[in-house]
């Protein structure tokens, strides 16, 4: 594989990506200096606004996977992609209307308390527990991305631009905190957006016209979106990215430290949720500018496939090589790409690992040594925030072994975030899951998505359970190079001697792993619960339960009052403190859904009735930490 170099102009470009991402931490760290406490430093005060908000949730979870992933596997697997814009709608329905509500109202800090006041100690920690492994891995695969994208257009050390990503996204974070983050993602999902846009203005130019790329797409079969085909163990059909992509995102959106840590920085509820339904905006338009890329890509390459004839190795290198290729005689766009790439890698790092040092503050420091100073909380912070930067970067080095980035990405995340939705979804929804059940299904959930996870790497699906579509080599310059092959799988190679699961239930589309945890999770703790003695709803805060009838206002009282299983959701309750657990709003009516009359709901702390909504700084009066 030729690698094609960078000039000075795409190196000028590249590096102001990370002065200014630098210089937006620098500056929070220097504006923000009088507000040294460990909750302006890990929550922004909860004073922000929905639009940077919303840019960053974004940025955060449409990183380098995305930019580089998603059109290499349109390109080979065709269109079908677009079904995930169905997937991210039913996904920020879910998470504004059923999870935020709960986790907001609450005055959490790290979603995992919730835990705690639902169950108890040993459920908040296995959670914790959980959801640093996955982070810590899932990160790996998004800082080894660009990585790898730096050094298919530059020859740039692979390693070297590893190890600056994890020190540039550390020394911000650490500096700043989340407003560093949040106002730093805001401009990186600019870079991304205007990235993809020269690639695709310039691309379509190359194609002939946007008509031709689409013609050419058709031809090649890419724009064979829908297919209903309800087995299984296909890889991508219309239900599996509906069904199984909901599932995955979900457990991203709706119980993601990293997603409900910026929705609760917010000064009320109503901005929080706009910034989520505004972040759908920015999912559809990076989605749809990554599948198109990839439409584009195969339109450039239908007639000689570098990934087949050897031009590059693998098939996530695609993108920056097509970029290298149409850019030649256009210096600083190659580099604009690279920062495109860079900008989703170092968004998503950032959140990463100002989420984990949140988390292992809240969980396992402030429940070990209750009485610190603001001053060393933010020292400890900001040290949490170094360590896991190291261990993030670290974790690249694994993430050279895993084969296509997004399949590893969303493996990763579905494996661990299944059952941990599984998980929250049975305190929210169910209130009469006690925590042995809660307990035992999350364990359950772990060993099955695990099992079947673990089993798919090991035995990958056979090639006509994945069909990926033809690739030809016919007019590359090769002479030993002339007919028309297929596209396999990088993953390992068949073994001679595969199990009889191998073809069954190791053959289950990737993105089902999040279904297969979560309705393992649930079905086990609602089967335990009621084999150990059903929570007693009059136990339970209503502050804590949100069963899904609230979602539908044609519910008859009477079905609302069943699902709610007792919990006394029509009196005004006080919340005490937990022992060793979050903070709670004190003289909070415990019906926020249901039952209320408009003159009671008007007196509950924090409640604007002109809005319909909850703000932030009324819990500050309210709650103690």
């Amino acid at each position: 594989m030729g690698v094609k170099n960078f000039e000075a102009w795409d190196y000028v470009v590249f590096a102001g990506l990370f002065v200014i991402s630098s210089g937006i931490g620098v500056f929070f760290a220097i504006k923000e200096r009088k507000k040294a406490t460990s909750r302006e430093f890990l929550i922004g005060g909860r004073q922000m606004s929905f639009g940077p908000v919303a840019l960053s949730l974004t940025a955060s979870f449409m990183s380098a996977v995305t930019v580089l992933g998603t059109p290499a596997e349109v390109y080979r697997f065709g269109a079908s992609f677009f079904l995930f814009l169905i997937a991210y709608l039913f996904v920020v329905f879910f998470t504004s209307e059923l999870f935020l509500p709960v986790f907001y109202r609450s005055g959490i800090t790290s979603t995992y308390e919730y835990l705690q006041l639902r169950f108890n100690k040993p459920v908040r920690y296995a959670a914790t527990v959980i959801y640093i492994v996955q982070t810590i891995l899932y990160t790996g695969v998004v800082v080894y991305a660009p990585a790898l994208a730096l050094n298919q257009v530059t020859g740039f050390n692979l390693w070297a631009s590893v190890f600056a990503t994890g020190i540039v996204c550390t020394f911000y974070c650490s500096l700043g905190g989340l407003k560093a983050v949040v106002w730093t993602d805001a401009f990186q999902m600019v870079v991304m957006i205007v990235g993809f846009l020269t690639v695709l203005i310039q691309g379509s130019n190359y194609a002939g016209g946007f008509h031709n790329v689409l013609e050419q797409a058709r031809n090649g079969s890419r724009l064979h979106v829908v297919d209903f085909d309800a087995d299984p163990l296909r890889r991508h059909t219309f239900w599996t990215i509906t069904v199984g992509g909901t599932f995955t995102w979900l457990g991203i959106y709706g119980v993601n430290q990293s997603t409900i840590q910026r929705c609760i920085s917010c000064k009320t509820e109503k901005h929080a949720k706009l910034a989520l339904y505004f972040n759908l905006l920015g999912l559809w338009i990076i989605g749809v500018c990554a599948i198109f890329s990839g439409l584009i890509m195969y339109s450039y390459f239908k007639d000689c496939d570098p990934w087949t004839s050897g031009d590059v190795s693998a098939p996530d290198q695609l993108m920056p090589y097509f970029v290298m290729e149409i850019f030649t005689t256009m210096p600083g766009l190659p580099g604009l790409f690279v920062a495109c790439a860079f900008s989703g890698t170092l968004s998503t790092v950032a959140a990463s690992i100002n989420a984990l040092a949140t988390v292992t503050f809240e969980d396992f420091v402030k429940s070990c040594f209750p009485h610190l100073s603001d001053k060393l909380s933010t020292w400890i912070s900001k040290g949490l925030c170094l360590f896991f930067g190291i261990v993030c970067t670290s974790m690249a080095v694994l993430a050279s072994f895993m084969g296509s980035v997004v399949q590893a990405a969303l493996s990763i995340l579905g494996m661990c975030g299944g059952p941990m939705l599984g998980l929250f979804t049975l305190g929210i929804v169910f209130p009469f899951v006690n925590w042995k059940g809660a307990l035992g299904g999350l364990l359950t959930g772990i060993v099955l998505s695990f099992w079947v996870g673990i089993g798919a790497f090991i035995y990958p699906a056979p090639a006509y359970k994945t069909l990926p579509l033809p690739l030809s080599t016919d007019q590359c310059v090769q002479p030993n190079i002339t007919t028309t092959t297929i596209a396999t799988t990088t993953v390992a190679p068949q073994i001679s001697s595969r199990p009889v699961l191998a073809d069954t239930w190791y053959s289950i589309s990737y993105l089902y792993f999040s279904a297969v945890g979560c309705l393992g999770c649930m079905a086990a703790g609602i089967i335990i619960s009621f084999l150990t003695g059903k929570q007693r709803g009059k136990d339970i805060d209503p502050l804590l339960i949100r069963p899904v009838c609230n979602l539908f206002c044609f519910w008859s009282k009477k079905y609302k009052t069943l699902c709610w299983c007792g919990v006394q959701h029509d009196q005004e309750i006080e919340q005490d403190n937990l022992d060793g657990g979050g903070a709670w709003k004190q003289g909070v009516e415990s019906a926020l859904q249901n039952g209320l009359k408009q003159e009671s709901v008007a007196q509950i702390p924090g409640y604007n009735p002109k809005d319909k909504s909850y703000s932030n700084s009324a819990q500050e009066k309210t709650t103690h930490f």
